[in-house]
């Protein structure tokens, strides 16, 4: 096989594309002003496993098993044209034929066998322990640490991929799992050029180009200022609606909206409801948008010595007042969950569920009761990553003083800084996408057995994670009912992990004349079918 260079690899997509970028080319150029583009600075999927990467993953990257973002969120083929289940550990995927990857080449099964292997594990398996620190990556090819780890939380029961021939694979689970389908839907399943890899010449090289199917190809990236994608215009599902998108990183709302009025973007995301009325008075824009697959909520370090004490944990969890927060910041757009969970989890949705009462004399009462003495408790804060996020903290700390908390806020730069394991962690900001509707693909994506909070030393819990494990192993559902229950009393009563904010709802502002719809999800959908400019 002939070896070529990254360089080659990233120019042969660009000849490729050569016909679009004509003058006779009539697609847009847009640009879109996001607050933040990646917290890693990477775009392989399990490395970037946040919402401002889920904004990005399927303009570059998709899985055997798609999501209709535009529509309810079900799962629909994607890479895959059908599957079923010969038994419940065991899932068949038949492949889409005549699908070609930005590097030109077309995606078989070993493309698959290969981003569910050594593209998430390496070649030392899922026991291999990788590199941290965003520079992991730069010497080898072996995945960072938190690759494999999100590979491992995501598929804890994978045994192995099996090549059935070209275009089928079978998809061979250690235990039974109902949520198989869903599982392969998450971006972390993204499909991608085995060859491509293997031509990369270290493993943040290929993070920040990754080679996949979507309809648009990174083209550029620049760390912290812009990311910009070019037409794939040999895309399976059609030619893409734009020539070129371009990500600009701008922190501030004010500079978004002013970049949009100024004619510098067309699209300016993150709006937060004070600036709707803002927007929509110019006739020239409209803002999209509606609550979301997602949970904001404030998380707990409970080795922080105050917050050892679940009695604190349960004071602050009573202090707050979800619907002031949801009336005052948002005006009422969205809405308190019941509990980590939504309503589309079916028939694993607990309807009965309630967050801890909004009550300030219980929360005086449980301060007491654990002799608090107004000792100070960190709040490590981010400069509105999340929409309304200072404002939210400015409120919340309040309410924590009207019941004798003591909460300081300390701004920091970046999640790394927010997350480290130093002294003086104790309260952050956070959200949970369900990416699927199910609890494994909700609160266990952040909270028990492999994920980030036992990993990172924030929090765990033997009884909660027996539960979590035996949940995914379960397929009774009255019994995964139950087990689910008995996580959310751990999590939310008895050892409180965090405090449920509210749905995250995200608006996005836009030019009038361009027709495009805003999905259910933090996903930005511009393949075909939905854009048009000049509506």
């Amino acid at each position: 096989m002939t070896n070529l260079s990254r360089r080659a690899l990233l120019a042969a997509p660009t000849l490729l594309a050569m016909p679009a970028l004509a003058q006779g080319d009539q697609r847009p150029a847009l640009t879109i002003a996001v607050q933040k583009l990646s917290n890693s600075n990477t775009f392989e999927p399990p490395r970037e496993q946040s919402n401002v990467g889920f904004r990005v993953h399927g303009l570059y990257a998709e899985q055997l098993v798609g999501t209709d973002w535009l529509g309810n969120g079900d799962l629909v083929p994607g890479l895959a044209t059908g599957w079923r289940r010969p038994d419940a550990s065991t899932l068949e995927l038949t492949l889409r034929r005549g699908v070609r990857f930005h590097d030109g080449r077309e995606m078989t099964a070993e493309d698959v066998a290969f981003s569910f292997a050594d593209r998430l594990f390496g070649t030392r398996g899922a026991s291999a322990a990788g590199q941290t620190t965003l520079l992991a990556g730069t010497t080898g090819k072996e995945p960072p640490a938190e690759v494999i780890a999100v590979g491992r939380r995501t598929y804890p029961g994978l045994e192995r991929i099996e090549i059935v021939d070209r275009h089928m694979v079978r998809y061979v689970n250690r235990t039974p799992d109902v949520t198989l389908e869903g599982r392969v839907a998450q971006s972390v399943g993204a499909i991608m050029s085995r060859e491509a890899f293997a031509a990369a010449s270290n493993w943040l090289d290929w993070g920040r180009a990754p080679i996949g199917t979507g309809p648009y190809r990174i083209a550029d990236f620049r760390p912290d200022t812009s990311l910009v994608l070019e037409a794939h215009d040999g895309y399976w599902g059609g030619r893409p609606p734009a020539r070129r998108l371009r990500f600009v990183e701008v922190p501030e709302v004010s500079s978004r909206v002013n970049g949009l009025f100024s004619g510098e973007y067309d699209f300016a995301c993150d709006i937060p409801p004070d600036q709707i009325g803002v927007v929509e008075r110019n006739s020239r824009f409209e803002v999209l948008g509606s609550p979301i697959n997602n949970i904001r909520k404030l998380a707990f370090d409970k080795t922080h010595p105050v917050l050892a004490d679940a009695r604190i944990r349960r004071a602050m969890s009573h202090a707050i007042d979800r619907q002031v927060l949801v009336d005052t910041l948002w005006a009422g757009r969205t809405q308190i969950p019941r509990g980590m969970q939504l309503e589309s989890y079916g028939a694993m949705y607990l309807p009965d569920w309630e967050n801890p009462r909004f009550d300030p004399a219980e929360a005086r009462r449980l301060l007491r009761e654990a002799n608090y003495q107004g000792q100070p408790i960190p709040y490590r804060l981010l400069n509105n990553y999340y929409t309304n996020q200072v404002s939210n903290a400015q409120i919340a700390i309040e309410m924590w003083r009207a019941v004798g908390l003591n909460v300081q806020i300390e701004m920091m730069e970046n999640f790394s800084q927010v997350t480290a394991r130093t002294p003086g962690r104790g309260v952050r900001d956070w959200s949970n996408t369900s990416v699927f509707g199910d609890p494994v693909a909700g609160i266990l994506r952040n909270v028990g057995p492999r994920t980030e909070a036992e990993r990172n030393g924030e929090w765990s819990n033997a009884d909660y994670s027996a539960a979590a494990d035996a949940l995914e192993a379960e397929t009774d559902i009255p019994r995964r009912r139950e087990l689910f229950r008995r996580m959310l009393t751990i999590a939310e009563r008895e050892d409180p992990c965090y405090i449920v904010l509210h749905q995250a709802a995200v608006f996005t502002a836009k030019r009038r004349d361009i027709d495009w719809r805003a999905a259910k999800g933090w996903a930005m959908v511009f393949g075909p079918g939905n854009l048009r400019v000049g509506a």
